[in-house]
């Protein structure tokens, strides 16, 4: 008896053992998780969401219903993420952590921001955490999608758009951020201070795209230059000169960042300061 006993408890032992060994499979997810992170001025935006595929099915109008209230994803709710404050087709959202929903339509969408970001599909979706709606048009992509992308496309430094794009639908939403009233308060500071190395260069590019007082960007780019004469720099100087109406110190300066692109072996650079003594003239 006693050695049936321990054959028995033996054979359950190895039983064990050989259970404990056996390697884990791991199985690709139907509807893989992906995290996109994406800067547009100085606001950093994350997107996280799982990324369904067609898989021969009839997608809006099919397994995804108009007039309903859609994840924008698969498996968990999709969750978005602003640094600051943004815009979204015109709306504000204020800066936080929010649950991106859809109600896609034939002709258009509402695209929905709501505070019920921690939840599986939008089983719980409660329009009372909504912080925001407003409409989207979606329109026809050429190339079908096969598998659910958000992206953003078009990146400047105040604006973007926002896409988002399944089988044979593209919804784009612009996508704004407040920049240039932030950023000149903190330039100008940081320029009026005692500080040793001020962003000279990167202060008159920043002015001159968009803008701010030429005159400060002209004193801002020749410091740089002092500092160090970049064939860049230069061009930047003569490109600020030409919309000062400053035609003959736009050449002059052409002129040198030729000269010094031509030592940088940089012919890219030659190319544009071509193209611009020959607008000037």
């Amino acid at each position: 008896m006693k050695s049936k006993i321990f054959l028995a408890s033996l054979m359950c032992v190895c039983g064990l053992a050989l259970f404990a060994q056996t390697p884990p499979v791991e199985f690709p997810a139907p509807s893989p998780a992906c995290t996109l992170k994406q800067r547009v001025g100085v606001t950093d935006i994350e997107v996280v969401y799982s990324r369904p595929g067609v898989k021969d099915r009839v997608i809006f109008g099919g397994m995804i219903p108009y007039g309903e209230v859609w994840r924008t994803g698969a498996n968990n709710a999709t969750k978005i993420t602003f640094s600051t404050a943004v815009k979204l087709n015109g709306t504000e959202i204020p800066a936080g952590t929010y649950a991106l929903f859809t109600i896609p339509g034939e002709k258009e969408w509402t695209i929905i921001m709501n505070k019920g970001a921690a939840q599986w599909g939008a089983f719980q979706y409660d329009e009372k955490l909504d912080v925001a709606r407003f409409k989207a048009t979606p329109v026809p992509l050429t190339t079908p999608m096969e598998t659910f992308v958000i992206e953003f496309t078009d990146i400047r430094d105040e604006s973007a758009r926002l896409n988002l794009a399944w089988d044979k639908t593209l919804v784009p939403i612009k996508f704004e951020v407040e920049l240039t009233g932030k950023l000149v308060p903190q330039i100008e500071a940081v320029m009026a201070s005692d500080a040793t190395n001020k962003p000279y260069y990167q202060a008159a590019m920043f002015y001159y795209d968009h803008g701010q007082d030429l005159k400060k960007a002209s004193v801002w780019v020749d410091a740089a230059i002092k500092q160090r004469e970049a064939h860049y720099i230069v061009y930047l100087k003569a490109k600020i000169h030409a919309k000062l109406g400053d035609k003959e110190g736009a050449i002059a300066a052409a002129n040198r960042s030729i000269e010094l692109a031509k030592t940088a072996k940089d012919t890219g650079y030659i190319k544009l300061n071509e193209d611009l003594i020959d607008s000037l003239k």
